[in-house]
């Protein structure tokens, strides 16, 4: 008794804490719990259930009461709820509270797997919005209030919008123009903020969803701030959604028991805000600009919005979050999961994701203070020792268009089918989903056709050493079917 086993997960995770990586991906505390102390103190002595004096988070009260009270005032929302089945569950909750079976929806084709699965369940009919690529980079662009005009032209019957702001990538959308066009036909627009939980506070980043006129948004308190993971909030105005409803269906996909360590981190990260938040944000954003200046001799590793492209804009995108670096490997002779390699090996710097032509590193407001002379220093080295891409980058497509849909994708979902070699399924419908995870935007969708340029798709990001899950088949030498197409 008393001593760990060396196989455990504790042991490992903390194995890998003292081993001293730079910590550049989700969670946004860094594993720093100098900033955050109560991070340090939440170990099952603590883990309880609800016992008077400590609230309930499906009929909360008092403590809980408060501390969604006080979120809805920092985020400027009517009102905020407490989530610890994290933005996914928060989505699935504000989707099914606002819609009713069969509704069309507008939803960018880039949203997460989780609106996907709130699509399946609820039975909705969706429009996809197609980002324009940034050629340049590969990234998925903003969706325009341009684009959103049209698609309520031709569905006028759409009942819902839903788009990502800011991208896993950290590309933001307008948000104020989609929601002056969607609002003037009382349509209410979702927010999938789950990465933007840092946005519009004291106005030291660009401004949130809540900021921009948004009806709902979803935030992870853990992807950027400090807060345990699993954590989020739903942020709600009650001008075109009924509040009612929605605190409802948060109550549908959450636990019944829900953790009082998770809700303490975040009543935690709430209070911190409170008390340091604007200090804090602006030293985040002082580290972020002393990494501009020290990257700023690389030659062949490219920063959309950092290091001598600090300022610059590009075709496509509206607004990028500082607080993401993009790294683009498109000039240099490093692959995007090559470059994650070499830090994580050579330099001990862990990256959040990496597809095969840029990683991405995410800062948090824990990011360690020598986060910029770490990365800059190795960017540099890395940037020097392989050199410039002996071919010149073509322009790319960041998403491939949008296969044709024989099923909905409720049925197709949940249809009977067969597991095919991927290369001899072409023509057939598809019964799965296939990501690239990280970020979790799909390939293909149950009920779409299975196409060439979808099988040449997951050959190269294959080859390319990219993560590929497909959610019945083992992608990307097999796909489930479920009839032919034509």
């Amino acid at each position: 008794m008393g001593q760990k086993d060396p196989r455990s997960l504790l042991a490992r995770l903390q194995d890998h804490h003292r081993e001293g990586y730079l910590s550049l991906h989700m969670p946004g505390h860094k594993e720093n719990t100098g900033l955050a102390p109560y991070l340090s103190d939440l170990n099952a002595e603590l883990d309880i259930t609800e016992l008077p004096g400590f609230d309930d988070l499906h009929a909360p009260k008092e403590i809980l009461a408060d501390a969604m009270k006080r979120a809805a005032q920092v985020w400027g929302s009517t009102r905020s709820w407490l989530q610890v089945n994290g933005s996914s569950g928060a989505l699935l909750a504000a989707i099914r509270g606002i819609t009713r079976r069969g509704d069309k929806i507008l939803v960018a084709r880039h949203c997460h797997k989780s609106i996907y699965h709130a699509i399946e369940l609820c039975g909705l009919e969706p429009v996809f919005l197609l980002p324009p690529a940034e050629e340049a980079f590969g990234l998925s662009g903003s969706i325009s209030p341009e684009q959103v005009e049209k698609a309520l032209e031709e569905h006028p019957d759409a009942r819902l919008i839903v788009y990502p702001s800011p991208t896993y990538d950290g590309v933001l959308s307008d948000t104020a123009g989609i929601c002056a066009i969607a609002h003037e036909k009382g349509i209410p627009v979702l927010v999938d903020e789950a990465h933007g939980a840092h946005l519009g506070l004291w106005q030291v980043f660009p401004p949130s969803a809540m900021d921009q006129g948004a009806d709902l948004a979803v935030a992870s308190l853990h992807k950027m701030l400090p807060s345990l993971t699993q954590t989020a909030v739903l942020h709600g105005r009650d001008r075109h959604v009924n509040l009612i409803e929605v605190n409802r269906q948060t109550g549908i996909f959450q636990s019944s028991s829900p953790s009082y360590l998770l809700m303490a981190s975040m009543e935690g990260c709430i209070r911190l805000l409170e008390e340091e938040g604007e200090p804090l944000l602006r030293q985040w954003k002082a580290q972020l600009e002393d990494f501009d200046r020290q990257v700023a001799g690389l030659k062949h590793l490219r920063l959309p919005g950092h290091g001598k492209e600090a300022g610059e804009t590009y075709p496509n995108i509206f607004g990028l979050d500082p607080a993401k670096i993009v790294i683009s490997t498109r000039w240099s002779a490093l692959s995007g999961v090559e470059l994650m390699t070499r830090l994580r090996e050579d330099y001990k710097i862990e990256l959040e994701m990496a597809l095969e032509n840029h990683a991405v590193a995410m800062t948090g407001l824990g990011t360690d203070d020598d986060f910029a002379g770490r990365l800059a220093t190795a960017l540099l080295e890395l940037d020097e020792k392989f050199g410039p891409n002996t071919e010149e980058p073509e322009p790319l497509e960041a998403i491939t268009a949008i296969p044709p849909r024989k099923m909905t994708l409720e049925a197709a979902a949940m249809a009977p089918g067969g597991v095919d070699f991927l290369y001899d399924s072409m023509g057939k419908v598809c019964g799965e989903y296939i990501w690239a995870y990280p970020p979790g935007i799909p390939l293909i969708t149950p009920g779409e056709v299975i196409t060439v340029d979808l099988i040449w798709d997951v050959e190269r990001l294959f080859q390319a050493g990219v993560k590929l899950v497909g959610t019945r088949g083992k992608p990307p030498f097999t796909t489930v079917w479920v009839g032919e197409g034509t």
